[in-house]
């Protein structure tokens, strides 16, 4: 879950590195660090977020640098967990991201020739390349790898090499090919800038960057020849572009990155939608707010296919394992494609020799890679950790692949493409200046509660999520029917209640949910076409009957949004969180 850099060019290493720190600080903020090879290693560690470091005089000129913003895993937040981490003499560095799972042992055995200076499970890396150095820096490193127990991406630099070692297990690299240059780092952006040809290592790939770039088979040690490929997303698309925060942008992009969820190939849409048709027991699997896109895609199939679709999260469908065989269909659905979770049961269901067709939006990533087949939500580079615009983009492809099930491709593409029309309705300057002005009579409300019903059920959870999320608010989001069995004791006068009421079947059942709550006290807020007496504070969304959970979703994240900036929350940099969630 944090973030990587490394760079050996023609160029200022330092420079690149915290520039490409300051684009990775999505994915880790409790701290930052770089080592730089000079005459010897010059180490910078710091507590906090990188982009408050100022002093670049302290950034000696270097043709090689690696760097790294965490997200504290092992060892608090300190100066001393912070990477890069080094041998006890200094002469080796190394960053990491993911969790070594046998570090206790492995320092408990080290500690005989060595003090340790952090609590952290990356210490023992450099460590252990210190032990082995006799036999030189890269055999070092790959004798260090067959010790290690977990997931992990490692890049490390030696102060008597010119070279760069990188390997992955679990957690992604990715190298970047410029000219007389080469990058590695956990994700695209990081130097996108730079160059967007790209190679993505796999598991059990150790990359030596010197005057070339080789890449080895760690338990062969054999050299792999591996092509190259170009990235389509642009810098300009992984930027702010005028917005003050990532979140806001992203979200005013769903009026876009809805129609291109939308256009995909119709061809490969009915084919996947045949395999669903024939698979025996189709699974979904995913976590956080992609799990509440599943969950959602899962009642559109009820509805429209007459179909079961099992929904798991990642987390748990190890419990599942014992269901799935050759006949299986799993569709993991993630932003990233990185998820840890989520790559586990993908695993689990390749042992089982299921099918898996992935939902993912980050080209090249480990999931996409993975999979049988994948589908792309072309939504572009999501930086926010609280995920917009992916959320709708998953919404609207799933939605899609129901109405090819039931063989209304057509239909589904039509009804999608009005739906994506009214986007901008809710982005109008009116709308947003509604939402703002409700943010600031609830900002101080310590519980809100989110209802809805059907399709509108699991916009209900991923609502309170946004708001958790990005305004520290405890929210709970629940069926509509179900406050009364136990949750309606803790409505007390003026408890803000967000109620999603559809033109639907679940309307009438709705407003007497929200009637229920309203005679407790509760603050009653209407996310519905239409105003009704039982609301308090109404929020107009135009009617899209079935496909509501698009229109509902966003002016939730609205609201999550403008909460976090009445609080002075850090909107894009969510606290505790990141953006891509590599560790179990």
């Amino acid at each position: 879950m944090c973030g990587i850099i490394g760079y050996k060019g023609n160029k200022n290493a330092t420079s690149i590195v915290i520039e490409g720190l300051k684009l990775l600080e999505y994915r880790g903020y409790d701290s930052w660090g770089i080592a730089s090879k000079n005459h010897e290693l010059d180490i910078i560690k710091r507590v906090g977020k990188i982009g408050d470091f100022q002093d670049k005089s302290k950034l000696k000129k270097s043709n090689i640098a690696i760097g790294h913003t965490r997200w504290a895993t092992h060892g608090k937040v300190t100066e001393a967990n912070a990477h890069p981490h080094t041998s006890y003499d200094r002469r080796v560095a190394v960053v990491h991201n993911g969790i070594i799972e046998n570090f206790q042992e492995l320092k408990k055995g080290l500690e005989k020739n060595h003090r340790f200076l952090s609590e952290t499970d990356t210490e023992v890396i450099p460590r252990l390349i210190e032990e082995n150095m006799k036999e030189g820096f890269e055999e070092a490193v790959k004798i260090s790898l067959n010790r290690l127990e977990g997931r992990y991406a490692i890049v490390a630099i030696n102060q008597d090499e010119d070279k760069i070692i990188a390997a992955r297990k679990g957690s992604p690299l990715v190298l970047g090919i410029g000219k007389d240059e080469f990058f590695i780092a956990s994700d695209v952006p990081a130097f996108l800038k730079h160059t967007n040809e790209v190679i993505f290592l796999e598991d059990g790939e150790i990359a030596v960057i010197n005057k070339e770039l080789k890449i080895f088979n760690q338990k062969t040690n054999k050299e792999l020849k591996k092509e190259s490929t170009k990235i389509s997303w642009t810098l300009e698309q992984a930027q702010k572009s005028g917005y003050p925060h990532y979140m806001l942008k992203e979200i005013y992009e769903q009026r876009d990155t809805l129609k291109k969820a939308i256009s995909q190939n119709d061809e490969d849409i009915k084919r996947i939608a045949a395999e669903i048709n024939k698979g025996f027991g189709t699974f979904f699997i995913a976590c956080g707010t992609a799990y509440h896109a599943a969950l959602t895609a899962s009642y559109v199939f009820s509805k429209i296919t007459k179909k079961h679709i099992n929904v798991v999260l990642a987390s748990e469908f190890p419990s599942y394992e014992h269901f799935l065989t050759e006949k299986t269909l799993v569709i993991p659905i993630s932003q990233s494609g990185e998820t840890a979770d989520v790559l586990e049961a993908v695993k689990a269901a390749k042992e089982k020799k299921s099918k898996v067709i992935a939902i993912v939006n980050v080209t090249g990533s480990t999931l996409m890679r993975q999979s049988d087949v994948s589908f792309q939500l072309h939504a572009g580079p999501e930086i926010a950790v609280a995920s917009t615009k992916a959320f709708t983009s998953q919404l609207a492809l799933l939605t899609l692949l129901a109405y090819a099930c039931s063989g209304k491709l057509e239909e589904g593409k039509e009804k999608l493409k009005t739906t994506a029309s009214k986007v901008s309705e809710i982005l109008e300057p009116a709308s947003e200046n509604k939402i703002k002005e409700l943010a600031r009579k609830i900002k101080n409300k310590n519980h809100i509660f989110v209802i809805g019903r059907s399709v509108n059920y699991p916009i209900a959870l991923e609502a309170a999520l946004k708001i958790k999320e990005v305004s520290y608010i405890h929210a709970e989001g629940f069926a509509g029917g179900e406050l009364k069995h136990g949750t309606l004791a803790l409505i007390e006068e003026g408890t803000p209640c967000i109620v999603f009421v559809a033109e639907d079947e679940t309307k009438k059942e709705m407003i007497s949910n929200a009637m229920e709550i309203k005679a407790r006290g509760g603050y009653i807020i209407g996310v519905s076409p239409e105003n009704n007496e039982a609301f308090d504070f109404f929020i107009k969304v135009p009617n899209s009957s079935s496909l509501s959970p698009i229109i509902n979703t966003i002016p939730a994240q609205l609201l999550a949004y403008h909460l976090g900036l009445e609080r002075g929350c850090d909107i894009d940099r969510c606290r505790n969180l990141a953006k891509s969630v590599t560790v179990k």
